[in-house]
């Protein structure tokens, strides 16, 4: 996945990445040693299933809805609503609408 923005530009963010039927699209917005941002896209019924990763990160809702399970405790993320996943700690996602998120991982 290339870097998808370049810097010193101005964009929207949900502008930037389009649903597809039944699936789920990601983009590559920022990688460094600092850690990423990606930009998905999740058709209504789609997500990630449970895993871990190793650093803290943000996930912004910038349109729709999902529902984020974080360690057996269940959450409603709607549009412009944040939410922190921690590291090591099981969390899922799944769309209750189509729904555009970005994740922002941040290393220690």
């Amino acid at each position: 996945m290339s870097p998808l923005f370049e810097k010193a530009s101005l964009f929207t963010f949900s502008q930037q990445i389009e649903y597809s039927k039944g699936g789920v699209v990601s983009k590559q917005v920022l990688k460094n040693q600092g850690g990423n941002i990606t930009l998905f896209a999740f058709d209504m019924g789609e997500g990630l299933s449970e895993h871990t990763t190793p650093f803290d990160a943000l996930l912004q809702v910038l349109e729709g809805e999902a529902e984020i399970s974080i360690q057996e405790r269940s959450f409603t993320v709607e549009q412009g609503q944040s939410i922190i996943l921690p590291a090591s700690v099981p969390h899922a996602v799944h769309a209750t609408r189509p729904m555009k998120m970005l994740l922002t991982m941040v290393r220690p």
